[in-house]
């Protein structure tokens, strides 16, 4: 089990499938979102989460204020849990926000897909876009096929945008496309982040 860590379904748990994804830990997370949060915060954002697994983090994302949170996971079983973690999120803002406006709740969808195929089927809407993209894919994923995914999400990036790649402390730096450019990366034991904006 994971759990969601702030926000209006804070301590929430949610489920993982039983193999094939690797859940962000607690520390790492808190590290992603504290930044997230310095940055002024996600409310309003639409959040993009590929190679969601579980959807933990996308739903930390929808939890902490995000408008929009899209979970693209080819798994058929982890993007049944994604979706099924989704509802628990939806229900916990029911019950955190009985007086809240409609329109605040958080449209959290999941699709069923290769991330490339999503990028792909994607339209170009020029100043608008995803405001954060989480990429957190599985360690073992060719680094072609991370520069694949890099180079077909920056068209659909806001102009303000955040990209966020995790990758094991063993891979290189990710072939960042023209057009996104990195501003940091920090190692947390096994794991780096790597954090980029269009440039």
């Amino acid at each position: 089990m994971t759990r969601i860590i702030a926000g209006f379904a804070g301590s929430l748990s949610l489920a993982v499938p039983r193999s094939g994804t690797r859940p962000t830990s607690d520390r790492v997370r808190e590290a992603i979102f504290s930044a997230l949060e310095a940055r002024g915060g996600l409310g309003g954002t639409r959040v993009l989460d590929l190679y969601a697994g579980s959807g933990a983090l996308g739903l930390e994302a929808a939890s902490r204020g995000a408008a929009t949170v899209t979970l693209v996971e080819k798994n058929a079983a982890a993007a049944r849990i994604a979706r099924q973690n989704a509802g628990v999120i939806e229900k916990a803002f029911q019950k955190a926000a009985r007086s809240a406006a409609p329109d605040a709740r958080p449209r959290i969808g999941v699709s069923v897909a290769a991330v490339q195929s999503y990028l792909r089927a994607q339209p170009v809407v020029p100043g608008a876009g995803f405001d954060v993209v989480l990429i957190d894919p599985p360690y073992d994923l060719p680094d072609e096929e991370l520069a694949e995914a890099l180079a077909a999400v920056t068209p659909l990036l806001a102009p303000d945008a955040v990209v966020l790649v995790e990758r094991s402390s063993r891979s290189p730096e990710p072939t960042w496309p023209a057009g996104l450019e990195l501003d940091r990366s920090k190692s947390y034991g096994e794991t780096v982040l790597w954090w980029a904006s269009p440039a």
